[in-house]
């Protein structure tokens, strides 16, 4: 990549461990010294810097950060921000995980276990429009048809009912969720029945049941 090219690129690190955001800097700067480079260490943050700006060239994305429960950041950014890039970072090595990510429109998968130099190539195979997942992974493993089911479910959530039920998730009241988004109660009654109504649930309790499970399988698996 040219030092123009490389000079102009802006990017966004979104992991809430400070160290690994070094690494992923490092990696980075290694490929494109004048990168401009945004760290943010919640998905709140995140999504506040991009709603004040969001030309980014690329957002390399923790799947467990605060602010987002399994799948709920990727699936929110795609929907939000569709033309721009997003490259999931994770301690979950699972084939079965890193293949959901891909489904749900991930442009990569780099395991915080790799080297930086690795990191450094993968960013760079990313920012040509290549997708990256570490090539000692088979993705053909079977994967949980409940968790499957689930996520296809959330997919079809519109941004801001994702951002709703991912504030549900936390435990947030209509009240508060109306106050950090900007709009009225009534509004956020409706996005609570569009969401019940997408995931087939019938109260909001089992609607974080059902985002919680898909966490819940994330980490069960890191575990294993």
């Amino acid at each position: 990549m040219s030092e123009d090219v490389a000079s102009g690129l802006r990017l966004v690190i979104a992991d809430d461990h400070p160290l690994f955001r070094g690494a992923l800097r490092e990696a980075i700067s290694g490929h494109a010294a004048g990168a401009q480079i945004e760290e943010v260490g919640t998905f709140d943050d995140l999504t506040a810097l991009l709603e004040r700006e969001s030309d980014f060239d690329l957002i390399l994305l923790d799947l467990t950060m605060p602010g987002a429960r399994g799948f709920s950041g990727l699936i929110y950014l795609r929907a939000q921000y569709a033309a721009l890039p997003v490259v999931v970072v994770s301690g979950n090595e699972e084939p079965s995980v890193i293949r959901r990510c891909l489904d749900l429109g991930a442009s990569g998968f780099i395991p915080k276990t790799m080297a930086v130099a690795d990191m450094r190539q993968a960013v760079t195979a990313v920012l040509k429009g290549e997708t990256f997942v570490p090539p000692d992974i088979n993705l053909s493993a079977k994967s949980d048809a409940e968790t499957d089911a689930i996520i296809a479910r959330l997919s079809t959530l519109t941004p801001q009912q994702v951002r709703v039920l991912m504030m549900l998730a936390e435990g947030r009241l209509n009240k508060q969720i109306a106050y950090e988004l900007s709009v009225s109660e009534a509004t956020v009654k409706a996005h609570v029945s569009a969401i019940l109504q997408k995931l087939g649930v019938e109260s909001r309790t089992q609607a974080v049941i059902a985002v919680s499970k898909v966490e819940t399988g994330l980490w069960s698996q890191q575990q294993a």
